[in-house]
């Protein structure tokens, strides 16, 4: 398990607990009173330090090594039913957008989401979670064979934003992210997005509009990065942690002002402290929103979205 700064009075803890736990086994010394206190030290640590999370420290743990990722989830909520489908039918199969039908319980979803790698090699392989233009366009392409057969849509965000290299500009990335807005605002399937770490600019909201959009606790969603944006005020990345707090960016801020639907709720230290709790929060999420959806005709479900993204933000006549 790696640790992040703010959690290293957790790791001397469980290192402590673990060295207490070794004695009892190896000697005939009663360490039992001392494991106990050792643990319950342990976990007030942990709800301490966890309750209280800066915006710069989520961001911290949506970036987490041990994070579960797009497959993860996907392969956990769907089992051997996932059938990933590939390519864009232009130009190439973009390996840092993934797709495919995959099944919770009796229904079939079109699942959609970025890919990260969990080491050098798979990080290069998926771009690092950047999506090129073929990228969007693939998405795009399984989202309207959805339609098609009247499948819902799943979108599973997580990317510190589309490829912003000179070839995926060459070959309309601003277009291709414009193309998806548009054509998610008036899909007639339900669409569910979860937001499951980073949800960054423009490369989120290419696969992130959404009858239903919601984040996990630990993620974070807005227009820019805190180091961008503290590279372009402050031009300096040392006021990230400010601009984190700036930019209102964690799932408190982004629920209080009506932009996301639902927070769900990560297991005490995140989601890669207990996978399988957060894979089961997931899917009910998921399940609960279909189950809202699914009997709204095709007309009222466009309609419910458009009026959805047409009432955020202020403004004055």
């Amino acid at each position: 398990m790696e640790y992040l700064e703010f959690e290293l009075p957790i790791k001397e803890l469980e290192e402590q607990l673990d060295k207490c736990e070794i004695i009892g086994k190896e000697s005939d010394v009663d360490v039992t009173e001392t494991c106990k206190q050792i643990e319950k030290k342990l976990e007030a640590t942990k709800k301490d330090i966890y309750k209280n999370l800066s915006a710069w420290q989520r961001v911290q743990m949506s970036r987490h090594p041990n994070r579960p990722y797009t497959l993860d989830h996907i392969t956990a909520l769907c089992g051997d039913s996932f059938l990933e489908l590939h390519g864009d039918r232009n130009v190439k199969d973009d390996k840092a957008m993934i797709g495919g039908l995959g099944k919770i319980g009796d229904q079939t979803y079109m699942f959609i989401g970025q890919q990260k790698g969990f080491n050098t090699k798979t990080r290069q392989y998926r771009n690092f979670g950047m999506s090129n233009p073929e990228g969007y366009r693939k998405a795009l392409r399984l989202m309207k064979s959805a339609e098609k057969f009247g499948i819902p849509v799943v979108t599973l965000i997580d990317t510190p934003g589309a490829y912003p290299g000179l070839e995926a500009e060459e070959r309309g990335q601003g277009e291709a992210i414009a193309r998806n807005i548009l054509e998610m605002a008036r899909l007639k399937v339900p669409i569910i997005t979860i937001i499951i770490g980073e949800g960054a600019s423009g490369g989120a909201l290419g696969i992130g509009v959404g009858d239903r959009v919601m984040m996990l606790e630990n993620t974070w969603y807005s227009v820019i990065s805190p180091e961008s944006c503290s590279s372009i005020l402050w031009r300096s990345w040392e006021y990230k942690e400010q601009a984190a707090e700036a930019l209102k960016l964690t799932a408190k801020d982004m629920k209080r002002m009506k932009l996301v639907d639902q927070i769900i709720k990560e297991p005490l230290g995140g989601a890669h402290r207990d996978r399988a709790k957060t894979f089961k929060s997931v899917s009910e999420a998921i399940v609960k929103s279909y189950e809202e959806l699914k009997n709204l005709s095709p007309k009222d479900l466009v309609n419910q979205r458009m009026e959805k993204y047409d009432a955020m933000g202020v403004y004055k006549d």
